[in-house]
């Protein structure tokens, strides 16, 4: 999941409106987080995949538009305000406080309401307070709690979704990496070639049998690549912002051609390309019409993708092993639950970044014109 509050850049190449650029970037992560909710309704009922006959994890789509829309958009950020204190303290406090509420929810209100655990044991395990603990730091999640959920249809994790928390903190650490070395404002063709790496270790991973395929900081290593890719095309789409034109026809001819090769090998390497240059000239393009007056209505996006999870976790406990009526239940429920935290945690906290905000730019002071008075000798 990418969460982002940070400015989109580019918006004289995108020749639209700052307040329509802007929504449009909220509104595709509000559809984004509420896809991958529709899709996660499948396994947790206990199916396997939400359409069968597709060749891609459909939830897979919905973590593109994320990652994508982030790279681009972290990359405006550095580049509005190059400061290495300033950018690390405002991504911290998007990424952790909401992250650390719902630990604390899930470990210390549901846990005890759903666990086979005698509640004395429960709340004396180190795994109880673990799960808060390990969770904060991001980058050492934890997916279990003592007797919760263990007879649901997916009992490997309380809150999968979290998942992907540590791929886009490793993706603030590359923009802060090109920022410093002013990669992204003087040299830009470096994060082309940054883009081809990442792309070649992708490749090299997903050659390898599921089982050989090795793990870093907890995280299968083919699953980061993937989607450290949509996120590196963000950042060389900012870099060439105004070069590189974001066409709703080059999308739509990008999709077609997708769908006609997407059982090749070419086909499934370029899945992640189209469904990234897509979203992200959706949110450029986004139209104005669809604008809404208060934005605080479709800001929920970070909420939405960190409760789904748990919330359909919550109804497989309580018995629904129906995928579409999973689906009917838990998407209104992220969204309700999504919004208290936008309005409780995600705001309210966001207000910090008032105490390192960027200095503002002395206006100059006007100096004042002396006329020199020449007097006739």
């Amino acid at each position: 999941m990418a969460v982002s509050d940070a400015p989109t850049g580019g918006l004289a190449s995108a020749g639209r409106p700052a307040r329509a650029f802007t929504q449009g970037f909220t509104w595709v992560r509000l559809i984004a987080a509420l896809w991958v909710v529709f899709c996660h309704s499948a396994p947790l009922s206990g199916e396997s995949i939400m359409y069968p006959g597709w060749s891609f994890v459909p939830a897979h789509m919905g973590l593109t538009a994320f990652f994508v829309l982030s790279g681009y958009q972290i990359a405006g950020s550095w580049t509005s305000d190059p400061s290495i204190g300033r950018f690390a303290f405002k991504r911290l406090l998007r990424i952790l406080p909401p992250l650390i509420v719902m630990s604390m929810i899930a470990a210390l209100v549901v846990g005890p309401l759903v666990t086979t655990w005698p509640l004395g044991y429960y709340f004396n395990a180190s795994q109880t307070w673990g799960y808060v603990l390990n969770n904060a730091t991001v980058m050492n999640l934890q997916h279990l709690l003592p007797g919760v959920f263990d007879h649901n249809p997916y009992p490997w994790s309380v809150n999968g979704s979290i998942w992907t928390l540590p791929i886009e903190l490793v993706g603030y650490v590359i923009v802060l990496i090109l920022g410093v070395t002013s990669v992204i404002k003087r040299w830009p063709f470096v994060t082309v070639l940054l883009l081809i790496v990442v792309v070649a270790v992708d490749r090299r991973v997903n050659a390898l049998p599921d089982s050989d395929s090795p793990s870093w900081l907890q995280l299968n290593l083919g699953s980061s690549a993937q989607f450290l890719v949509a996120f590196v095309i963000g950042v060389v789409l900012y870099a060439y912002r105004g070069r590189i034109p974001l066409s709703p026809t080059a999308a739509v001819a990008a999709f077609l051609l997708q769908l006609a090769i997407n059982d090749t090998q070419i086909g499934a390497f370029l899945t992640t390309v189209t469904i990234a240059y897509a979203a992200l000239v959706l949110a450029v393009r986004w139209p104005r019409r669809l604008a809404v007056r208060n934005k605080d209505w479709i800001s929920c996006s970070y909420g939405v993708y960190l409760y789904g999870f748990l919330i359909q976790q919550v109804l497989a406990y309580l018995g629904i092993v129906d995928k579409w009526a999973m689906a009917f239940l838990a998407m209104p429920l992220a969204y309700a639950i999504g919004l208290a935290s936008w309005h409780l945690v995600e705001k309210p906290t966001m207000r910090l970044r008032s105490v390192v905000r960027k200095p503002a730019t002395p206006r100059p002071v006007p100096v004042p014109v002396v006329r020199e008075v020449v007097q006739a000798t």
